[in-house]
């Protein structure tokens, strides 16, 4: 995982070409391993697997006791990979997420101490407690996979991918994200209460014992280097591009919103499209994986003008009337969209 090289993992000719049946089934493995443990929310597990896929970082936003931590760590032990967690906390350093350099008396000379970034798949609980200083230390990670300590530049291996949690409800003694942190994020999700069924099976099967202790490896760091080259092989027509700018430059231009969704958001709407195409089994995306993914990909990132706050509109909500007012590209052929 310290390796120099500026060259993905991904141009590895070691990784086994996959096939979209063969990223329907692996993805199926985990997401069923998943549900061991979260119980009742499939949209939840599937967006995060296409986040992983899409080589972007998940945000989990909800009020204490909904499964946010559970979702991270039964996604980080579905895979047989390297995996650290981080408890933010107000006293965090910069130098435990990233590493710091140590004087060695034997050698005479410094050696580099890995923080807990570097991992395949790194839990953050509560990212919102940690300072400022400190959350800004995933800033390089998640953005260029690597991290810089006193001028040296290291790469983090692929899979790469940060799954924070943070409780919206309790403020008191938290440091709000920066929009550059959440801009880096490549969706947000809330867990939401589960329903009356699951919540029921829950107090049955989770009484007595923790089901994360028995959940076992599905997957592995090398299958899923292969399951995202899959999707990077899926086509995106020039009106789905199109339209994904559309709909980007359309937040911009929305009375609503005092800053509208950046040219990153366009380039992670885009990926994750192209993860949902993977999913449902299709070598082309279609307008409706951008429309049904939008809606978490895009409100974090947007800020509210007072009036829509005190109109108590929510950037879930605005965001969904931007979209319906740009036009979709009508007709398809195997290769998606073509006008």
């Amino acid at each position: 995982m310290l390796s120099g090289s500026a060259v993905s993992d991904l141009d590895d000719p070691g990784i086994e070409p996959l096939g979209l049946d063969d990223v329907r089934e692996a993805t199926g493995r985990i997401a069923a391993n998943i549900e061991r443990v979260i119980e009742g929310k499939p949209e939840v597990v599937r967006l995060s697997i296409l986040v992983m896929l899409a080589e972007g970082h998940l945000l989990i936003e909800d009020v204490p006791g909904v499964g946010k931590t559970k979702l991270a760590k039964a996604l980080a032990r579905s895979i047989d990979s390297s995996v650290h967690r981080i408890q933010f906390t107000p006293d965090l350093l910069p130098s435990d997420v990233t590493g710091v350099s140590v004087y060695n008396q034997e050698t005479h000379d410094f050696e580099f101490k890995p923080g807990a970034v570097f991992a395949n798949l790194v839990v953050g609980d509560e990212i919102n407690r940690a300072s400022p200083k400190t959350q800004s230390a995933l800033l390089e990670c998640m953005e260029e996979q690597q991290v810089t300590v006193d001028g040296t530049t290291y790469r983090l291996e692929t899979p790469f991918m940060v799954l924070a949690t943070q409780n919206p409800i309790e403020m008191e003694g938290t440091y709000p994200l920066p929009e550059a942190q959440r801009d880096r994020f490549t969706a947000r999700i809330s867990m939401g209460y589960p329903d009356v069924y699951a919540e029921a099976a829950m107090l049955s099967a989770h009484a007595g014992s923790d089901p994360l202790d028995d959940l076992k490896p599905v997957s592995s760091a090398h299958e899923i280097r292969g399951l995202i080259h899959a999707v990077h092989a899926v086509h995106v027509s020039d009106a789905v591009r199109k339209y994904i700018v559309d709909v980007i430059n359309a937040t911009r231009r929305s009375p609503d919103l005092r800053l509208g969704a950046s040219p990153r958001a366009s380039l992670q709407l885009l990926r994750v499209g192209k993860a949902q195409a993977a999913l449902s089994g299709r070598g082309y995306v279609l307008p409706d994986d951008i429309q049904q993914l939008a809606g978490s990909v895009l409100p974090h990132r947007v800020i509210l003008t007072p009036e829509a706050q005190i109109a108590r509109r929510t950037a879930e909500q605005v965001v969904a009337d931007v979209i319906r007012t740009v036009p979709v590209p009508r007709g398809t052929d195997e290769n998606g969209p073509d006008r």
